[in-house]
């Protein structure tokens, strides 16, 4: 190497030509105080014969790196917490549609027909039920209700463990909801409390924009008791304050990861004052 490049050091700083798994933990991890004639030094250190070569050999890492990243990814808590809790909802949108149609066939052949993913329920325990497929169908609706309570089971357990001070101010499900909205929860926590009072009303949202309807004061959140036991005329202030509240928690979980409990307080003291008014 030169003397004009003798403090430099690309990524490829002590590979051996063709080492592709070091080659892209080395641009994964490594840094420069400057830019620099990369080819150029990669050619004189001997990692590569003519710029070309370079070029293609910092191709092949750059490409093997990124799909480590998106799989790393892929496999970190929190993507998995989304993937329970949309297959969680997924399994309860299809038992409920296909307990409606359970209910409109034992309907056409029992007068005692009932509705809903309980009545399936019964129905597929029922040794009395005389047409098979219709009981097989009733056994599909209570496999999918019994799936559905695994998965919600399995993110009441791995919530607190991903995301402990939002989990305890949302609850697990809500809290699961909120980072599978935006896609994970570092894009939670970027995320300022205006929008997380929102997720979830989208199409409201953008229907006010359009000047055809108010805005939102609520997207999920309203499941949240907060919001939703508080009186109408002051959930928009409920609404904003538990939002407030998940954003600073969700920034918490991401950036810290320590329990702050005293968050729990706070929002229970300001969502008390909110609902006083109701009695005023």
């Amino acid at each position: 190497m030169t003397d004009e490049h003798q403090d430099a050091a690309g990524w490829f700083e002590g590979l051996d030509p063709g080492d592709t798994a070091g080659a892209a933990t080395a641009i994964r991890e490594g840094s420069a105080d400057a830019p620099d004639d990369w080819p150029a030094i990669a050619v004189e250190s001997g990692f590569a014969d003519d710029d070309d070569e370079y070029y293609e050999a910092l191709h092949e890492a750059t490409l093997r790196a990124t799909r480590e990243a998106v799989h790393e990814a892929e496999r970190a808590d929190d993507k998995q917490l989304i993937h329970a809790i949309r297959a969680m909802d997924d399994c309860e949108r299809v038992a409920n549609e296909l307990a409606e149609r359970v209910a409109e066939w034992a309907g056409s052949r029992r007068g005692d027909a009932g509705t809903g993913v309980a009545y399936a329920r019964t129905l597929a325990d029922d040794e009395t039920v005389d047409d098979r497929r219709l009981a097989s169908l009733a056994g599909r609706v209570r496999d999918l209700d019994d799936e559905a309570a695994a998965l919600r089971s399995h993110v009441e357990r791995t919530a607190p463990e991903v995301a402990p001070n939002l989990t305890a101010l949302a609850g697990a499900v809500l809290a699961a909801r909120l980072i599978a909205l935006v896609g994970g929860l570092k894009q939670l926590a970027r995320k300022p409390a205006g929008t997380v009072q929102v997720l979830g009303a989208e199409e409201a949202l953008f229907a006010h924009l359009r000047g055809r309807a108010p805005s939102p004061k609520h997207g999920i959140i309203f499941t949240h008791e907060a919001v939703r036991g508080t009186h109408p005329e002051h959930r928009g202030s409920a609404a904003r304050a538990l939002a407030g509240k998940l954003s600073i928690a969700a920034r918490i979980d991401h950036y810290a990861g320590d329990r702050r409990p005293e968050l729990e307080a706070e929002l229970h003291d300001r969502i008390e004052r909110i609902q006083a008014r109701d009695v005023e």
